[in-house]
């Protein structure tokens, strides 16, 4: 059963390039986030190309996590959700000072853009994070997601999740552990 006050919503302003939704899918499926929804048509454009270079999605997640085209992502805020916009924004939260909530409805914007004022406004927190310079868009959002899961109580830390969370050719233990 879903706890649904432990529900995380990933949303994405008109994204560009299917290598970084790719990403951005694969981030989700390592940080157990429910959903994620777009607006606009280029990732549904460049998407149909087909291409293998923009399988970065290498652990399956769009299987089993929804990826959904909406209209608005207002109107996609999940019940509770508190809404939190992530980009350089004036004014925002630097992202290690933020507490994250449990209902989370993060946004992101475009590769090549901003989040509209308009989602600004309607925000409950606005963050960014404090680089120099700008990160990509899955990069900005496996960030986030790390951050969230560094600041929470109920980490899994344990040798049996690094098992089951690595690649199939990788059997690498620390020397010191098998004495």
């Amino acid at each position: 059963m879903v706890n649904p006050f432990l529900q995380v919503t990933i949303g994405l302003v008109n994204p560009k390039t299917p290598v970084n939704v790719g990403g951005i899918m694969r981030a989700a499926g390592c940080y157990s986030v429910d959903n994620v929804c777009y607006t606009g048509k280029r990732y549904e454009l460049a998407a149909k190309s087909g291409d293998a270079q923009y399988d970065v999605d290498t652990k399956d997640a769009a299987k089993r996590i929804p990826l959904v085209g909406v209209e608005s992502l207002l109107d996609s805020v999940p019940d509770g959700a508190t809404i939190v916009c992530v980009d350089l924004v004036v004014g925002a939260t630097p992202l290690p000072l933020f507490i994250h909530p449990d209902n989370a409805f993060y946004i992101f914007g475009p590769e090549d853009g901003t989040i509209p004022q308009q989602l600004i406004d309607a925000a409950d927190n606005v963050v960014y994070v404090p680089t120099v310079g700008c990160m990509n868009l899955a990069a900005s959002v496996n960030v986030l997601l790390y951050d969230r899961l560094a600041k929470t109580t109920q980490i899994r830390a344990d040798d049996e999740l690094i098992k089951q969370s690595r690649d199939n050719n990788n059997r690498t233990r620390v020397k010191h552990w098998l004495k």
